[in-house]
C-alpha cells in the first residue's frame, strides 16, 4: 500500500509518468422493441424487455495528474488484449524514462503474458518501459483506475443498452476524446500518513520495535 500512495504523493514529472489500469467487464444488451420516443411533457421510454448480446471489456488506464485517459473496448481480458494494450501505453509515453503502472495482481497483469503473445524479445523491450506497482490483495480501492471506470461507467454507459463490441468501441473512444480534450485529472487525497492513522500503525513505532 505504502509503495501505491508513495508514487502518487510524487509531483507531476512527464519523464516519470504515473498511469493506472484496471478492466471492466460489460454485458452487452439489444433492445427487443423499439423505445417510445421523447414528447412534449415526456421522456423517452425503454421496454423492460432486453437481448443479451455476449459480453465484452473495457481495458480503463488513466495519467490522473496529466488528465490523459486510455480506454480500449475489447472482446475479452485476454494475455493477447492485455499486451496490446501494454504496447500502445509504451508507445504513448515513448520518451519517458519509466512508466509507472499501477496495476491489480490478475494473473495476466505479468511480463510472462507479453512474451506469450510476441515473444521474450519484444516482451522485454516493451515491458522495460514500465515500474509496475502492484496494489496489495484486496486492495485495488488504491487503483485510481477504479475511479475512471466509474466515471466510464456513469458518463459512457450509462442506463443504456449497447448491442454489438462495434459500438461499444465507437462509444468508448468518443469518451474517451471528451476526456482528454477537457484534461479531466482525478484529485487523489489519501496518502501514507492518512492511511497509518486509518490502520493504526505507525512507521516511527516499527522503526523502533525493529532497532
Amino acid at each position: 500500500m505504502e509503495d501505491v500512495l508513495a508514487i502518487y504523493e510524487r509531483p507531476y514529472d512527464p519523464q516519470q509518468p504515473v498511469i493506472c489500469l484496471d478492466e471492466k467487464p460489460v454485458t452487452l444488451h439489444a433492445d427487443v422493441r423499439p423505445a417510445t420516443p421523447a414528447a412534449p411533457g415526456r421522456e423517452a421510454r425503454l421496454d423492460n424487455e432486453y437481448r443479451r448480446c455476449g459480453t465484452a471489456n473495457v481495458f480503463c488506464a488513466v495519467e490522473p495528474k496529466a488528465g490523459r485517459h486510455f480506454t480500449f473496448a475489447t472482446p475479452d481480458r485476454s494475455r493477447f488484449e492485455f499486451a496490446q494494450v501494454a504496447v500502445t501505453l509504451a508507445m504513448a509515453c515513448a520518451d519517458a524514462k519509466t512508466i509507472h503502472l499501477i496495476m491489480d495482481n490478475l494473473n495476466i497483469h505479468l511480463r510472462k503474458a507479453l512474451a506469450d503473445v510476441f515473444g521474450p524479445e519484444m516482451a522485454a523491450e516493451v515491458w522495460d518501459h514500465f515500474t509496475v506497482h502492484y496494489t496489495p490483495t484486496h486492495g485495488s480501492w488504491l487503483n485510481q483506475a477504479e475511479i475512471e471506470i466509474g466515471l466510464f461507467s456513469r458518463q459512457c454507459l450509462g442506463n443504456r443498452r449497447i448491442p454489438t463490441l462495434k459500438l461499444l468501441r465507437r462509444e468508448a473512444k468518443a469518451w474517451n476524446r471528451r476526456m482528454n480534450h477537457d484534461r479531466v485529472k482525478i484529485n487523489w487525497k489519501f496518502d501514507r500518513r492518512a492511511a497509518r492513522h486509518k490502520s493504526g500503525h505507525n512507521r516511527q513505532h516499527f522503526t523502533r520495535s525493529e532497532t
